[in-house]
C-alpha cells in the first residue's frame, strides 16, 4: 500500500511549523509521531497535500517535573516516558499507563502528543489525561492557550484544538496524597487497543472513609468518559465490596450507545466497563490505604 502524493516540510521553529499550518489549514496535516498517520495515509483514508514533520523542533522534547506536575512535550517520545526515572517513581499511573500503549517498537517512535491529539478513544493516554485532569497548552497564530482534559476530547478523533493549532505541551499533576490508581484493560492481544478500559483513582480521609474518586472509561464511547455520577456515590463512603459493585453498575448503566463494531457489541463493552471498574476501584483503595 503507498500513500498518495504529498509536500513535505520539516520546519525548525515552532513559529514555523504554526505559520506553515496556518497558510495550509486543513490541507495539511501534522507529523509528530506517524503511528496512526502513517496508516490512515497508506489506506488513503487521509489525504493531505502537506506534511508537516515537527521532529525537527527542539523545545517540543522534554520530560520534567515542575512543582508536583509531569510535564511532557507535545514531540516527547512515548518511550522516555517509560525509561523517565521521575515518571516511574513520582507518576507511577503516568508509567503503567505507558507500558499498555502497542509495543516498544511503537512507543520509540509514538510521541504523547500525537496520541493524545489524535484522541483515539481506545488509546491510553486520553484516558489518562482525563483522569488526571491533566492540561494541554496548544500554539496557535494568536499564541497560546490552555486546555482542560474536560474541554479538550469533542468527538470521535476530534479534539477543541483549531485547525491552526499544535499541541505543544501536557501538563499531569501529580496525584494528591493518600490516593491510589488503578489501570484495568481488557485487549484482544498484548498491544492492541483495549476494547474496553478504566482509570480509576480514590482518595482517602484520615478516617478511612473515601474522601473523593475518580473513574474514567475507554474505549466505550467517542471519547474517554469520566462517569461523574458514580463518582459522587464514593465521597464520605465506608469503602466495601458493596459500594463499588455499586459505583461500577452505575457507570456502566450510564454509558450512552457503547461502541459496537467486529471486536465486540455494544453489550459487551457496557459490562466490561461495569466488570473492570469495580476491579479498579478495589486495587486504587487498597493502595491508597498503603
Amino acid at each position: 500500500m503507498k500513500p498518495p502524493s504529498f509536500e513535505y516540510a520539516d520546519p525548525k521553529s515552532l513559529d514555523d511549523a504554526v505559520r506553515l499550518l496556518e497558510e495550509h489549514e486543513f490541507e495539511a496535516k501534522i507529523l509528530s509521531g506517524g503511528q496512526s498517520l502513517m496508516p490512515l495515509l497508506n489506506m488513503r483514508l487521509a489525504r493531505p497535500q502537506l506534511l508537516i514533520d515537527l521532529a525537527k523542533i527542539p523545545e517540543l522534547d522534554h520530560v520534567r517535573e515542575d512543582s508536583g506536575t509531569l510535564v511532557v512535550g507535545g514531540m516527547a517520545r512515548q518511550r522516555a516516558l517509560e525509561l523517565s526515572p521521575v515518571v516511574r517513581e513520582r507518576f507511577p499511573l503516568v508509567y503503567d499507563a505507558t507500558m499498555l500503549i502497542a509495543h516498544p517498537q511503537n512507543r520509540n517512535q509514538g510521541t504523547v502528543g500525537g496520541s493524545i491529539a489524535h484522541a483515539d478513544p481506545a488509546a491510553e493516554l486520553p484516558a489518562l489525561v482525563m483522569a488526571t485532569d491533566a492540561e494541554m497548552i496548544a500554539v496557535g497564530p494568536d499564541g497560546a492557550r490552555t486546555i482542560s482534559a474536560e474541554d479538550f476530547f469533542v468527538t470521535y478523533l476530534t479534539t477543541s484544538m483549531e485547525a491552526s493549532e499544535i499541541l505543544t505541551e501536557v501538563r499531569i499533576p501529580a496525584l494528591a496524597p493518600n490516593t491510589g490508581y488503578s489501570l484495568q484493560e481488557l485487549a484482544r492481544r498484548h498491544g492492541d487497543f483495549a476494547l474496553a478500559g478504566v482509570i480509576a483513582t480514590v482518595t482517602l480521609a484520615g478516617d478511612g472513609t473515601i474522601e473523593s474518586g475518580r473513574v474514567v472509561l475507554f474505549g466505550v464511547g467517542a471519547t474517554p468518559i469520566c462517569a461523574t455520577d458514580a463518582e459522587r456515590m464514593l465521597a464520605g463512603e465506608q469503602p466495601s465490596e458493596a459500594l463499588f459493585e455499586a459505583v461500577a453498575a452505575k457507570a456502566s448503566a450510564d454509558l450512552d450507545e457503547p461502541l459496537s463494531d467486529v471486536h465486540a457489541s455494544a453489550e459487551y463493552r457496557r459490562a466490561l466497563a461495569g466488570v473492570m471498574a469495580k476491579r479498579a476501584l478495589a486495587e486504587a483503595t487498597a493502595r491508597a490505604a498503603h
